[in-house]
């Protein structure tokens, strides 16, 4: 065991006994090489990581490099996957060009628009996020926000556009890279309250990000606290979106503000509202120290119920057995497994994702390992732009082997739970490389979808 090892288990043996308070610090692109648990791999593989960490945005903490990974099991510990760049996140071309750059010491700008170029190849907003997600009143776009589907709202606080770590796979990951035009925010919260206000129809609000946690709660209270006015009463249900659970549990444990904040939420679900967690949770490991199963205590004690969801990710849980020790695990600690979802077809997707009839095949094998408690799961669903598709099951009909697909959700809010049919495809990954089944040359949904995408609007979201 080598001495970067001896000292990070004393240091887990120490956080994990102990549950005393930590320092936040946080590591970035230009600080990788003063991370000691790395300095353990040969150069190679951390010029490697700087390679891609230039294209896709990287961010980890202490907590997480201490607590989290299993340093006797690089590079295929699935948290470091999690979290530290790899190679294979980028096409081959893509490195070769970056790497080349870095090697001769290129200048500033040209290493900027090289950059730039590859991100653009990425695909940075998939399934319609900017072209149809965002709201119009009076022929302005309502910036920062983003109506889907018609019963629910997400919003982006200004403040929340960050996470305590990244996530290799984000499918967000274009919130974090400094470009304007590439991201959702919105630090003006009367435009919101006015939007919902004027929409009825509307009872569920999901602030998310990046992470709404890392703002502190006096922030977090001047976004919450007006849902409860009168005018705002069809607001049922306040969602929001957080990794903080897995990524920094101090957060509701030993944070200046942490009493603040579960008080904060407990006058939320004691005023009526609905308050969900919508925790993101990829592996087990994740909810394994002593201090994260203290977080979970402390927001259940407030009223909030955690729902948890996560991708389907190659190399960190493309494993049947690890979904349903996770799912047994979040039961166990009063939590409801929510979604699996298939990887976005964005970032790195080339590195994470599986197949449909994989992912599929996953999902079955890990429900039948788990009691009824744990059978909330919806998916695996794709979270494409005609809305979240379930893949339901892979059958025979009239001799043609097929996916069974369904909406869980639909921009057209008709299209929900309606049965259709692709032809079985052993390589797909998403809802676009599929192709009808029966014969058929459109899936029932695809004229109406194709309207929308041509006017640029949603319009049976706002009705």
């Amino acid at each position: 065991m080598t001495p970067v090892i001896q000292f990070i288990k004393k240091q887990i043996v120490s956080e994990q006994s102990n549950n005393k308070p930590v320092r936040f610090q946080v590591y970035t692109e230009h600080q990788l090489e003063k991370i000691e648990a790395l300095q353990q791999l040969p150069e190679q593989q951390r010029f490697e990581m700087k390679v891609v960490a230039k294209i896709l945005p990287f961010r980890v903490n202490e907590y997480v490099i201490d607590n989290l990974i299993d340093w006797n099991n690089i590079p295929d510990d699935p948290i470091f996957q999690l979290v530290f760049p790899q190679k294979g996140m980028l096409s081959e071309a893509d490195f070769a060009q970056m790497a080349t750059l870095l090697r001769r010491g290129a200048d500033r700008h040209l290493i900027q628009q090289t950059v730039h170029e590859i991100r653009q190849r990425l695909n940075p907003h998939p399934a319609g996020q900017l072209s149809l997600n965002v709201p119009r009143e009076e022929n302005e776009r309502m910036e920062g926000i983003q109506h889907k589907y018609r019963e629910t709202v997400l919003f982006f606080p200004s403040q929340g556009q960050v996470c305590h770590s990244f996530c290799s796979f984000c499918f967000r990951w274009a919130q974090f890279i400094g470009d304007k035009e590439l991201r959702f925010s919105n630090k003006e919260a009367m435009q919101l309250y006015r939007y919902l206000s004027r929409h009825e129809s509307i009872s569920d609000l999901l602030i998310t990000g990046g992470d709404p946690m890392v703002m502190k709660t006096d922030h977090l209270a001047n976004y919450l606290e007006p849902l409860l006015t009168p005018e705002l009463a069809h607001i049922q249900t306040i969602r929001i979106g957080t990794k903080s659970l897995s990524f920094w549990p101090q957060r509701f444990v030993h944070d200046a503000d942490a009493g603040e904040l579960l008080t904060l939420l407990k006058r939320m679900v004691q005023s009526g509202k609905h308050v969900a967690i919508m925790a993101h949770y990829n592996h087990w490991r994740e909810m394994t120290t002593p201090i994260a199963q203290e977080a979970i205590r402390r927001l259940r004690e407030t009223g909030a119920v955690i729902r948890t969801q996560s991708p389907l990710l190659n190399t960190i849980n493309n494993d049947p057995a690890i979904w349903a020790r996770m799912w047994r695990e979040q039961v166990r600690l009063g939590m409801v497994p929510y979604y699996m979802f298939v990887e976005r077809d964005t970032g790195a997707r080339h590195y994470f994702e599986v197949p449909l009839a994989r992912a599929w095949d996953v999902y079955r094998k890990a429900m039948q390992q788990v009691s009824g408690l744990g059978r909330t799961v919806r998916g695996p669903s794709m979270s494409a732009g005609p809305g979240k598709v379930e893949i339901q099951g892979v059958t025979h009909i009239n001799k043609e082997k097929v996916f069974v697909l369904r909406f869980v959700q639909g921009r057209n809010p008709d299209w929900v739970q309606q049965p259709f049919f692709a032809k079985y495809d052993a390589e797909a990954t998403w809802l676009d490389q599929l192709k009808p089944a029966f014969g058929e040359s459109r899936f029932f949904f695809q004229d109406e979808y194709d309207a929308m995408c041509e006017e640029k609007i949603n319009p049976r979201t706002y009705v």
